[in-house]
């Protein structure tokens, strides 16, 4: 989830324009972080280092690694560890950016810098994102403070991502959510009632939603019909039981999920305090709205 929002801060800070974002979203499975940008993260070597060990490469027959030792930049135990280590996401999305010229190592330096003090994130954040961490990323992001319900809304968003990471994919960014304005059309809806009340809507175009319904149900749709309305339909009653089941769990609260639908069209004069968060993914916006 950092990685995600950390797509949505270098927009922000137009470091990288939507295209070229969206661009890298989809090559960053086949990206994997070289030395330098490892090192930068670690704190072991400096973006001016790492360009230096760069030209001096061009000029000698030896591995980057090889050569950082030797001008004195690194430990040779350092870059094993960094070798050896599972690169985090973030990391993976910068070197994307570097290597097709939209960012310099320098800026991705900063960057990087600026985001984690900004936002109080830690290596071990990108490691193992735990709740209290990514609530705290997703509450001062949106600033839900400002509505009723606020703490069950972060914790409801967060989950949402994270869930969104492991059903459907990480080349997304999240984007500023917004007040809910027009009447909405084709799209999947549940309610959920008890403790708290809620209602989630899924409302995309129909490439995005085939191409979401493909990834959750790991079968390539061509057509939005029935089948597309369920899968959709479905993430939602999974995304919904999931955190209905953890606030039994974290608060004894107990919340019932209405049967999850799919709309054509779909009265929303009810939902006034109704937020809409988009998701850009790498095949198009998502638009998940949440009203509690």
């Amino acid at each position: 989830m950092f990685t995600q929002f950390f797509g949505n801060y270098l927009l922000q800070q137009q470091l990288v324009s939507p295209e070229h974002l969206s661009e890298v979203l989809q090559t960053m499975k086949d990206t994997r972080p070289q030395l330098g940008v490892l090192a930068i993260n670690a704190g072991l070597m400096t973006a001016v280092q790492v360009e230096k060990a760069h030209l001096e490469q061009t000029r000698a027959d030896k591995r980057i690694g090889d050569v950082m030792v030797d001008m004195g930049y690194i430990s040779r135990e350092n870059v094993e560890k960094l070798l050896k280590s599972q690169p985090a996401g973030h990391l993976i999305l910068g070197q994307a950016l570097v290597d097709n010229g939209y960012m310099t190592t320098s800026q991705f330096e900063q960057a990087l810098s600026s985001y984690k003090t900004e936002n109080s994130i830690s290596d071990a954040d990108f490691g193992v994102e735990n709740d209290a961490s990514a609530q705290r990323l997703v509450r001062n992001f949106y600033h839900f403070n400002s509505i009723s319900g606020a703490g069950y809304m972060t914790g409801y968003v967060s989950l949402l991502f994270k869930n969104l990471i492991r059903f459907i994919g990480s080349d997304f960014t999240p984007m500023d959510a917004h007040a809910l304005m027009g009447a909405l059309s084709a799209c999947a809806a549940q309610r959920i009632d008890g403790g708290i009340r809620a209602v989630t809507i899924i409302d995309a175009d129909a490439s995005a939603m085939i191409e979401f319904a493909s990834r959750f149900t790991n079968k390539q749709l061509t057509v939005e019909d029935d089948y597309t309305h369920t899968c959709i339909s479905n993430f939602i009653n999974l995304h919904n039981e999931i955190f209905a089941e953890n606030m039994s769990a974290a608060e004894g609260i107990k919340l019932k999920t209405e049967p999850q639908r799919f709309y054509e069209s779909i009265d929303i004069s009810e939902l006034s305090n109704a937020c809409v968060i988009p998701v850009c993914f790498s095949f198009g916006t998502v638009n998940f709205i949440v009203a509690m």
